[in-house]
């Protein structure tokens, strides 16, 4: 079956373009529904969910979701994640599923199935995912994208201490592995102004020989509270600028629990990108 709906990277394009540029994470961790006043509970898990949607939905152009923190409450969470999820997209929002998920064959199928395949309960617009099994494990997440106008964002260039270990180790083919990962989305985007097939690049790396220019999104964590600014992004991203998607989820979330408050939180955390990236 092939959706009728617009690609991922043409309905990314035109939400940045409406909304900024900014992707605000929705991370309801224990210490978080604490200081919100909320049990850590499925209970205390929706009011902080709901809240959120009050605040954001039709307010910012994509919502991040990290899924652990609604799994780790059982079938209950995954109930509240899906109630998030239908709310924020009827809303217009777009919504990118931090699940990070890599695995081959059949399993990878079930992934593409579980968030990518629209007829899904837990659908949604794009999803994390990780290339450490080889990129061509991905591909069943790849050919469910392009049939159901989904995306995907594949981790390539984390800030994480330990992420060198893994990313910059070098292929049989000599290019670092992070480098084999953005030759493969790019190769994913060809002919596509607007790819759909993004990749994850820490807001803190710092300064990279790897080319950034892949023809498709960049997801950038780390903005804000974990010490990514605009300038520093401006440095790293020179070139790339508005294929860039800058992520907050402690600057925001840490301005709650008050629905006009987070509102305006998500909105300084926007403004602040969107000269920066041309939106």
């Amino acid at each position: 079956m092939t959706s009728t709906t617009a690609p991922f990277g043409e309905r990314l394009h035109a939400a940045v373009s409406s909304r900024g540029p900014m992707c605000v994470g929705l991370d309801p961790h224990a210490p978080l529904l604490e200081a919100w006043g909320l049990p850590d509970s499925p209970q205390g898990l929706d009011r902080f969910a709901g809240t959120f949607v009050e605040a954001l939905a039709g307010q910012v152009a994509v919502v991040k979701p990290q899924s652990a923190f609604f799994e780790r409450h059982g079938s209950a969470g995954i109930a509240v994640l899906e109630r998030a999820v239908a709310d924020l997209r009827a809303a217009g929002t777009l919504v990118l599923l931090d699940v990070k998920r890599g695995d081959i064959g059949s399993t990878s199928q079930a992934y593409a199935d579980a968030y990518l395949d629209q007829t899904s309960p837990l659908a949604v617009d794009a999803v994390t995912a990780s290339p450490f099994l080889g990129t061509g494990s991905l591909d069943p997440m790849v050919g469910t994208a392009r049939r159901h106008g989904a995306g995907l964002f594949v981790l390539a260039l984390t800030s994480n201490p330990e992420a060198p270990q893994v990313q910059a180790a070098r292929t049989t083919e000599g290019s670092s592995v992070a480098g084999a990962v953005l030759s493969w989305l790019r190769g994913l985007n060809e002919g596509s102004e607007h790819g759909s097939f993004g990749a994850v690049v820490g807001a803190t790396i710092g300064d990279t020989e790897e080319d950034l220019a892949i023809g498709g999104p960049l997801l950038v964590p780390g903005v804000g509270a974990q010490g990514g600014t605009p300038e520093s992004v401006r440095r790293t991203f020179a070139g790339v600028l508005p294929r860039v998607l800058p992520s907050s989820s402690r600057e925001v979330l840490g301005a709650g629990p008050g629905v006009a408050a987070l509102r305006d939180a998500a909105q300084r955390a926007n403004d602040a990108f969107v000269d920066l990236l041309g939106s």
